[in-house]
């Protein structure tokens, strides 16, 4: 089965807020980092079960982003898959927890 991939919108304005500021530290580095999250959406809409399990239910799982200290959060449901974060490792661990 087929889910599409929406994404939250808190989860569009941090990845966004993360592409900036990757930028303004080496012009180039924001597209990089936008890419290496495209890449890792793209594994989890490709194979939705591939992410750690955050939870007891396993519906909410992570995917580390390759290069970058970041993990795509997200929610597995019947019929989409919810990007809930693109969150850094270290900083404000489980803010997200309360999206899902």
């Amino acid at each position: 089965m087929t889910r599409t991939v929406r994404n939250l919108r808190a989860a569009s304005e941090e990845f966004v807020a993360a592409i900036q500021r990757y930028d303004e530290q080496r012009p180039g580095l924001g597209a990089e980092f936008y890419d290496a999250v495209t890449e890792a959406t793209d594994r989890i809409e490709a194979h939705p079960e591939i992410g750690t399990p955050l939870s007891p239910d396993q519906r909410t799982r992570r995917v580390l982003v390759e290069r970058f200290p970041y993990q795509v959060v997200y929610r597995l449901l019947l019929d989409e898959i919810v990007i809930v974060a693109v969150a850094h490792l270290k900083r404000r661990p489980g803010y997200w927890k309360e999206r899902t």
